[in-house]
Order: structure tokens, then sequence, then C-alpha cells
């Protein structure tokens, strides 16, 4: 298993547009990978999981993988949340 922490730093956090981005990268892996904010895990693969998650600007999410490529799942998706969707 290896997981990162990131902080939402997008004015919109991770809703609609920018979500399916991080999904699109995620669904990419075969491994298994999971998205904790406040102590409740969501699915990094399921968009209905992600959407209820209601992760907004300033939070911090734990993004943990577990599996084949786990390691630059995790480091692809922070990525992701650090550079792709701040737009």
């Amino acid at each position: 298993m290896y997981e990162k922490k990131v902080t939402l730093t997008n004015e919109i956090g991770l809703h609609a547009r920018p979500a399916s981005i991080f999904i699109r990268a995620a669904v990419q892996f075969p491994c298994d990978i999971i998205v904790e904010k406040d102590g409740r895990s969501y699915n990094a693969k399921s968009i209905m999981s992600i959407l209820s998650m209601s992760a907004s600007n300033g939070e911090e999410l734990t993004i943990r993988a577990s599996g084949d490529n786990e390691e630059d799942a995790v480091k692809t998706l922070v990525d992701v949340i650090e550079n792709k969707i701040n737009i």
C-alpha cells in the first residue's frame, strides 16, 4: 500500500469537471485506489463516490492505492490535483 496527502487548491474543489479529470486518470491503473476525507473512504474510480465526497477548496485528502503500480497511481493523482484541475 502507498499513500500520500494532498490539499485541494482549486476554487471549486473536486466537483463535476475536475472530478471527471481525476477519475479518468484513476481508471488507467489496475490497482485499488481510495480517497479518504474526514475519516471516510471513497472509491477513486467512481464518479458517484467522488462527487458524494463534496471535497472543497482547502480540504486535505489522502490518496491510497494497493496493488500493481500503486505508487505511480498515487503520484499521478496527486499531480492531477496539484497541477491539472487548478484551472
